[in-house]
Parts: C-alpha cells; structure tokens; sequence
C-alpha cells in the first residue's frame, strides 16, 4: 500500500490567521481557535458576530493574510515531503482566506471550506466542504488503498489523526497534549520528519 499524507494548514505551516487578524485589529475576541474551543460551529458563529460589531468585512481580513509568511522551516520541510511522497492539507480555514498563503507554500493541494460574503464584502455565513470533513478524507483515502500518515496541532484534527494509521500533533498547546496522551507529539519539522520516516518503515 502506499501512503499518503494528511495535515493541517494553521499552526503547522503558516501562523494562525484569526490571531493574526486579533493582532492587527486590535479586537482581541478574534484570537480564538480550534485551539480554544473544540467547537468549530461555535468558534465561527462567534467569530462572525465579533466581525460584524466592528465593521470587519472580507478585504480587512484578506489584507492581513496578504503578509502572513510561512512558518520558520515549512517551506523546507513541505518541499523535502513533496520530493518523496503526496501530501494533501485539509484545513478549516476558506478559499476565500488561502490563496496568498497557499503561493508562498508553493501551491500543494487544499481541501478546505468556503465563506458566504454579500455584496458590501460583509461575511454572513460559511460553507463546510462536509460536517468533519478531516474524518472523510482520512477515511476516502484509506478506501482508495492508501495508508494515511496525518499531522496537526488543534482539537478539530482529532478526528483524523484517530482515523490515520499514523499520526502525531505538531506543536500542540499544553491542553491538547493532556487530553491526548497516546499521539506522539514533536515540536520541531525535524523531529516531525522522523516521526513520518517512521510511520513509513513500519
């Protein structure tokens, strides 16, 4: 069989954007993530509320993402990857939000979600590509005979990474790590690097 491999974008490859946006802001409701709260409808309706109180359209976020780098070393270890094995990143985040970042990655596969914008630029809702759709991608690729070597640092990756055959966070908070004992952990691309050689060669 061969293997494949799933990850998450935020957190893992580039900085998370909503804290970005927290940061460049100033409304400091918007730092929260899928590190925060396990909820991910709940995090995203309220992010849409906290938006709409301060005026906060489309452009306004898109123009922060504009000069979001990559992480220190993703780039390096996405490309060292791609030189032996698929990848595919399966995010939360919306194509609406990915496209800048996804150009300085060097363009790899993305399954994610999308907004609802109306005609002033104001977003009024959000698309999932499907309810958990980490899970059913994991598990799709796993029916196309692949085995699933999956990574990532937040609540909403749970799911996939307990579907995987393989799997370890990449720098988790603390809460993560407690709750989840039995996921490896790394917190270097290098250490993450050899986890993966390893999931290979068993």
């Amino acid at each position: 069989m061969q293997h494949i491999l799933c990850s998450d974008l935020e957190g893992v490859f580039v900085p998370e954007i909503w804290i970005n946006v927290a940061e460049k802001t100033g409304v400091e409701e918007l730092r929260l993530t899928t590190r925060d709260i396990s909820d991910y409808n709940l995090l995203m309706d309220k992010r849409l509320s906290v938006l709409d109180a301060n005026g906060l359209t489309l452009a306004d976020i898109q123009a922060v993402i504009k000069k979001i780098d990559p992480l220190p070393g993703a780039l390096e270890f996405l490309d060292a990857i791609r030189a032996e094995r698929q990848i595919i990143i399966v995010s939360d985040t919306f194509l609406e939000f990915a496209g800048p970042l996804m150009e300085k990655l060097g363009r790899p596969t993305l399954f994610c979600n999308c907004l609802k914008v109306d005609g002033s630029g104001r977003i009024i809702g959000y698309e999932l590509r499907q309810a958990d759709g980490k899970k059913k991608t994991t598990l799709a690729l796993q029916n196309l005979n692949y085995r699933v070597i999956a990574f990532g640092d937040s609540y909403n990756d749970i799911s996939m990474l307990q579907t995987a055959d393989s799997a370890f966070l990449f720098r988790p908070p603390e809460n993560v790590v407690q709750e989840f004992p039995q996921i490896p952990v790394a917190y270097e691309y290098d250490k993450l690097m050899g986890l993966i050689k390893g999931a290979v060669s068993s």
